[in-house]
């Protein structure tokens, strides 16, 4: 299978559920199109609230419908999301432990040329923060199918940011390793620990492919569950490596980088170095051009590396 956009397969897997789960409900603000869920709104209008352009609203609407029994999905931007919508993320879903899944759509650098205002790099940080909220980017479709298939069986708050574009898959068809809350080893070596989340995966791993013809090996961690953060994982990982790098698409404070300083810091203390977007508005462009400019692509993680060890 080729390349099939995370935000996609959120929508085919909660289609499929909702031929058989009635309690199942869809909710957009106004971006039923740009989350891909015009299938949904189409096939299943008894299941589907638009709310238009009012994400607090939308947050809050979910997390009624939650309590009288539905299984709600919110669809919106990430920088929306995650920020107009913050009070009622906290409140509404995470205090109130609510069984809403807040799906942020577009995230990252996703929306490109309109800049800052639609940028969402600091919601790994802000979502992580709040009790009970659970945090989770996954890397390919494959891997935000066995997410959202698992997110399904429960009934506890979560935030899933996907980017705009279809990416690169890193699993295979039929062969995706998966378990809920644990990270997945990508590729396994003895110099360095690569940690990634979300579309840096992909350029982790083929930075490591690139190491390994100069002779570095390296092990790379695809940490989709940022929260609750597998800490067990990246001290077994990080324990007999030289360093340990992170890379995300997001701010360089709060989000993976400095969960992951945390917990080396105190369990295995060794170098960490953070790859991340600047604590600056970001240049224009695509999400690739942008990635480039910051050296968060394939070349300039294999670059860091070796600058480090």
């Amino acid at each position: 299978m080729g390349k099939i956009a995370n935000k996609q397969m959120i929508c085919e897997v909660l289609m499929e559920a909702a031929k058989t789960d009635k309690s199942i409900v869809a909710l957009c603000s106004d971006s039923r199109g740009s989350g891909s869920f015009t299938p949904f709104a189409d096939t299943y209008p008894e299941q589907f609230v638009e709310t238009g352009i009012a994400e607090q609203n939308l947050v809050s609407i979910s997390a009624g419908l939650a309590k009288c029994g539905k299984k709600a999905y919110a669809v919106s931007p990430a920088c929306f999301l995650s920020t107009r919508s913050y009070e009622q993320c906290k409140v509404d879903v995470a205090y109130s432990n609510t069984n809403v899944k807040l799906i942020g759509i577009s995230g990252g650098v996703s929306y490109g040329a309109l800049g800052m205002s639609h940028h969402s790099a600091q919601d790994i940080a802000a979502m992580s923060a709040i009790p009970n909220m659970r945090v989770y980017l996954p890397s390919d479709h494959l891997q935000t199918k066995e997410l959202m298939k698992a997110l399904l069986k429960d009934e506890k708050p979560a935030y899933i940011r996907t980017g705009r574009n279809a990416v690169d898959p890193i699993y295979e068809e039929g062969n995706v390793p998966f378990e809920m809350d644990k990270a997945t080893v990508v590729t396994k070596g003895e110099d360095v620990l690569i940690v990634a989340c979300g579309e840096m995966v992909k350029p982790a791993k083929d930075a490591a492919e690139l190491l390994k013809a100069e002779g570095i090996t390296a092990t790379v961690l695809d940490m989709y569950c940022v929260k609750p953060l597998d800490k067990e994982a990246i001290v077994r990982e990080a324990v007999n490596v030289k360093a340990v790098v992170t890379v995300e698409e997001h701010a360089p404070f709060g989000g993976l980088g400095s969960m992951v300083a945390q917990v080396v810091g105190s369990e295995c203390p060794k170098k960490v170095v953070n790859m991340s977007l600047p604590d600056a508005p970001v240049i224009t462009g695509t999400s690739q051009e942008v990635f480039d400019y910051y050296k968060l692509n394939v070349e300039g993680i294999a670059e860091k590396v070796k600058e480090i060890l």
